[in-house]
């Protein structure tokens, strides 16, 4: 059985200027409801192409991805495999890089912050379910894919591995980086 992960293609939307606290909210969803605008590398077309099954978050940018890796059907399409929802502030009208805005967010959802998201507490939890959803899925079809997104990418991973599957312990945060799962019988 083997499970591979595939972080989605580049978003339309990038996440770069200045933006005031209270702009976030409208910018996650910018992003969130975003397509992409490049192609799959040949190498995650050729991890992907012999998969019986393409598995995706719910959001544009994951379904859009699996479809330009060749698949014209999504197994399942589940807000479970979602990336992170990045808590926030709805308001506020201090100005910050927005990379500054998401480290900021990142570290608080750490420690345990989740208004208007999740905190990493959560996120795991989330993970731990969606890495039994998947595991069952290869049971059934042997070999699938997830297209999926960076943080809950790492977090599928890490849980694979504690459950006897081999693979990378970082599943890889570029667009379209892709990692193997086997299960270790």
């Amino acid at each position: 059985m083997e499970i591979i992960l595939i972080r989605h293609g580049r978003p339309e939307v990038g996440l770069k200027g200045i933006a005031h606290a209270n702009e976030i909210p409208q910018i996650i969803e910018s992003y969130n409801q975003s397509s992409i605008i490049d192609l799959p590398p040949e190498e995650s077309i050729q991890q992907s192409i012999s998969c019986n099954v393409a598995i995706c978050s719910n959001l544009p940018r994951s379904l859009k991805s699996a479809e330009a890796l060749g698949f014209k059907n999504i197994h399942v399409s589940d807000s479970i495999y979602r990336e992170i929802d990045l808590p926030h502030f709805k308001r506020g009208s201090i100005a910050l890089p927005l990379t500054a805005w998401i480290v900021l967010f990142r570290v608080m959802s750490i420690l345990g912050f989740s208004p208007n998201g999740e905190s990493i507490s959560m996120a795991k939890k989330r993970a731990r379910l969606a890495a039994s959803n998947l595991i069952q899925k290869a049971h059934e079809f042997e070999r699938i894919v997830l297209v999926g997104h960076g943080f809950i990418n790492y977090f599928i991973a890490k849980e694979l591995i504690s459950r006897k599957w081999i693979g990378p312990s970082k599943p890889g945060n570029k667009y379209w980086e892709c990692a193997v799962y086997r299960y270790n019988e």
